[in-house]
C-alpha cells in the first residue's frame, strides 16, 4: 500500500495540473474576446466611414463627401474591405485547436464556399465596368460632336447616334430582360467569362479576356447562396472566432451586392437587402445604414422600370439623366439652333464632358482595385483551406 504522504502528493499534483489548465483557458478566452472586441469595433468604424459625412470645418479647402455609388465611393467601399479582411485574418490564423471546435471548422468551411462566389461577382464587376467604358466612349462622341460651332445637321446626327447607343447600352439590362433574357446581343456580351470553381481549386481567373459563363449564370444567384446559410452565431459561439466569421462573412456579402448593384453585371434581379443582420451590434448598424442607403437608389430606379436593375453606379446615372435631355435635343434640332437653347446644350455637354474624364482614370482604377480584392481573396481562400489541414491533422 502506497504511503499517504505519495497518493496526496499525487492527487495535489493534478489539482495544480488542472488549475493551470483552467487557468491557460480562462486566459485564451479572454484573449479571443478582446481579439473579437477590436475586430467588431475596427469592422464599425470602418463601414461608418462610408455614410458619415466629414466633421463641420470652416476651412475652405474642406471637400464634400463622395456621393454614394460614385467611384470614389466604391473605391473606398474596397479599401474597407480590404482593411476588414486583414483583420479578420488576424483573428482567425491567431487561433488555436480548431480541431476542437467542429462549429468553426463548419462555418469556416462554409466561408470557403462564399469565397467562390464572391471570386465569380469580382470577374462579373472587372467584366462589367469594361461595359462602362464603352458607354464613356459613346458619351465622349456625343460630346466631341457637339462642341462644334456652330452646330450643324451632320454633328448633331453624329450626337443622336451616339446618345441612342449610350442610352441603350446604359439600360442594356433592362432591354435585354424586357425582350426575354435569351437576347443575342446579351449572350455575346456574356460569353467571356468562365467562373464558379471547385472546391479547393487553384483560381487564378482574374477578368480574363480567354474565359466564358453560362448562359444561367446570375449574379443575384451568387449572392442569395452568400447569405442562404448565414446565421448568427448563439450561444458561447457569439463570443468566439465564430463570430468573426459571421462578421467577415456578412461584410463580403454586403460588398458584393454593392458591386453587383451599380456596376452592370449578368443577373436577373437584384435583391433589395439581401442581409438580415442584428440591428444591437455597432458593426451591424452602420452595415444596415450602408444597405438601406443603396436600397433607397436601387428603388428609385425600380419606379422607371418596374423591377430592380443593376448600373446603379453615380456617375451612370448622372450620364444617363443628360444623355436623355441632350438626345431630345438632336431629336427636334433645326439648323441655325436658338441662341438660348445652344447656351443650354454648352452647359450640359460640358458637364458630360466632365463626367467622362472623372470616369476615364476613376475606371481604370476600381477594375484594377477589383482585381487586387480577387487576389486577396484567392489568398484568404488558401490560407484558411491549409488551417483546416492542419486542424484535421492534429
Amino acid at each position: 500500500m502506497a504511503p499517504a504522504t505519495e497518493f496526496q502528493g499525487s492527487f495535489l499534483s493534478r489539482i495544480s495540473i488542472r488549475r493551470n489548465q483552467i487557468i491557460s483557458m480562462d486566459v485564451n478566452h479572454e484573449q479571443e474576446l478582446e481579439e473579437l472586441d477590436y475586430f467588431q469595433k475596427h469592422v464599425s468604424d470602418r463601414l461608418s466611414e462610408l455614410i458619415s459625412s466629414p466633421p463641420y470645418t470652416t476651412s475652405s479647402s474642406s471637400q464634400p463627401s463622395d456621393p454614394i455609388l460614385s467611384i470614389p465611393w466604391l473605391q473606398n467601399l474596397l479599401d474597407v474591405f480590404t482593411s476588414c479582411e486583414a483583420e479578420f485574418k488576424g483573428v482567425i490564423l491567431s487561433t488555436a485547436q480548431i480541431s476542437k471546435s467542429p462549429s468553426l471548422e463548419r462555418v469556416l468551411s462554409e466561408m470557403l464556399e462564399r469565397i467562390l462566389k464572391a471570386l465569380d461577382i469580382c470577374n462579373a464587376v472587372v467584366s462589367g465596368i469594361d461595359s462602362v467604358r464603352q458607354s464613356r466612349r459613346l458619351a465622349e462622341i456625343a460630346v466631341t460632336a457637339l462642341k462644334q460651332r456652330p452646330l450643324c445637321d451632320g454633328s448633331v446626327r453624329r450626337a443622336k447616334r451616339a446618345l441612342t447607343n449610350l442610352v441603350v447600352g446604359l439600360n442594356g439590362d433592362v432591354k435585354d430582360r424586357s425582350n426575354g433574357s435569351g437576347s443575342s446581343s446579351n449572350q455575346q456580351r456574356t460569353t467571356f467569362r468562365s467562373w464558379s470553381f471547385g472546391p479547393r481549386s487553384n483560381v487564378t481567373v482574374a477578368g480574363g479576356s480567354s474565359s466564358h459563363v453560362s448562359k444561367t449564370w446570375s449574379s443575384t444567384k451568387q449572392i442569395q447562396g452568400m447569405v442562404a446559410n448565414l446565421v448568427l452565431p448563439r450561444g458561447g459561439e457569439a463570443s468566439g472566432p465564430a463570430m468573426a466569421v459571421y462578421i467577415m462573412s456578412s461584410v463580403m456579402a454586403l460588398v458584393m451586392w454593392v458591386l453587383v448593384s451599380a456596376v452592370p453585371c449578368q443577373t436577373s434581379n437584384v435583391l433589395v437587402a439581401p442581409l438580415q443582420l442584428p440591428k444591437h451590434q455597432s458593426w451591424a448598424g452602420a452595415a444596415v445604414n450602408i444597405q438601406e442607403r443603396v436600397g433607397e437608389e436601387m428603388k428609385r430606379k425600380e419606379k422607371r422600370f418596374g423591377f430592380g436593375c443593376g448600373g446603379l453606379m453615380e456617375e451612370m446615372q448622372r450620364m444617363e439623366k443628360i444623355g436623355l435631355s441632350l438626345l431630345e435635343f438632336t431629336e427636334r434640332f433645326r439648323f441655325p439652333a436658338e441662341e438660348t437653347e445652344e447656351e443650354d446644350v454648352a452647359e450640359k455637354v460640358e458637364e458630360m464632358d466632365e463626367i467622362c474624364r472623372g470616369m476615364e482614370v476613376g475606371l481604370e482604377d476600381l477594375q484594377r482595385q477589383v482585381r487586387e480584392v480577387f487576389h486577396g481573396l484567392v489568398r484568404s481562400r488558401l490560407e484558411i483551406v491549409s488551417l483546416l489541414d492542419q486542424a484535421q491533422a492534429i
